[in-house]
């Protein structure tokens, strides 16, 4: 991932100093370093608000001023910085103040008098890294869109498929990972003639009498090996000696971690004509 000079030369920099000869030193630098978007202020109770505003990629901070010194200009910072990363390079005679404007939030520090090849190199690798922190920013929140995007997409997909077979079938269910039904519609428990117990707390004991063993007992052993099943055949003997049956289509469910939650799937009511 690489910056462009253009990017570089467009990054918006902030020059604080109580000094009008230092400002335009270190404006001039930056201008003839190619930098389009150079602000300056003497005044460092007015640096919170420009920043508010302006949101800077840079800010090149004294550490010495009167009135509100660069320390506390940075713990000022500290409570409107959206992104959480304080991108300030601090301006100092003093050896004794590096330490303290490290631990207070400054990114790195250049020492008076200037060396201005030594402050045009930290300059540009602050803004690199800067600038890459705020593309990677920009493209996490891209993704976290696109993510949100598609899992409405998902949603809505799903309540398209469950209209759609509801409409196609005599019932549409769904099972939990432990075999409780959690949701039915249609007819299906006067259909059947199936006793759900349970349905709304959990439970979701099925009886079963009256179901052909043999056929019950190879539908649960797919529905055990989380296997989809299509048009599998169910007959059913009725109280009054009638038999029943029925066609019904099922798929596994998984979240997106991949773990099984359950089964949905479809029954429809063959009649004795076919």
């Amino acid at each position: 991932m690489k910056l462009s000079e253009s990017e570089l030369h467009d990054a918006r920099i902030l020059v604080v100093d109580d000094q009008p000869d230092n400002v335009m030193l270190l404006e001039s630098m930056l201008v003839e370093s190619g930098y389009r978007q150079v602000s300056t202020t003497t005044d460092p109770t007015q640096v919170c608000a420009l920043n508010r505003r302006n949101r800077y990629d840079l800010i090149l901070l004294d550490l010495q001023m009167p009135g509100m010194d660069g320390f506390q200009v940075m713990e000022a910072l500290k409570t409107n910085e959206a992104d959480g990363y304080l991108s300030v390079l601090v301006i100092t005679a003093q050896p004794g103040h590096k330490l303290r404007a490290l631990q207070a939030g400054a990114r790195d520090f250049v020492s008076k008098p200037f060396d201005l090849v030594e402050v045009g190199t930290r300059i540009r690798n602050m803004l690199e890294v800067r600038l890459l922190y705020r593309r990677l920013e920009a493209h996490s929140a891209l993704l976290e869109q696109a993510v949100q995007e598609r899992t409405a997409e998902l949603r809505e997909s799903e309540a398209r498929y469950r209209s759609l077979t509801e409409l196609a079938s005599d019932w549409y269910w769904e099972q939990g990972d432990d075999g409780a039904f959690t949701k039915v519609s249609g007819p299906v428990l006067e259909v059947l003639g199936i006793r759900v117990a349970g349905l709304h707390n959990g439970s979701g004991a099925v009886h079963t009498e009256g179901w052909d063993e043999a056929e019950r007992q190879e539908l649960q052993a797919l529905i055990a090996g989380r296997q989809p099943f299509l048009d599998f055949l169910l007959n059913r003997l009725n109280s009054d000696g009638s038999r029943q049956q029925f066609r019904v289509s099922g798929e596994p469910m998984f979240n997106q971690a991949c773990r099984f939650i359950g089964y949905r799937g479809i029954g429809v009511h063959i009649p004795a004509s076919q």
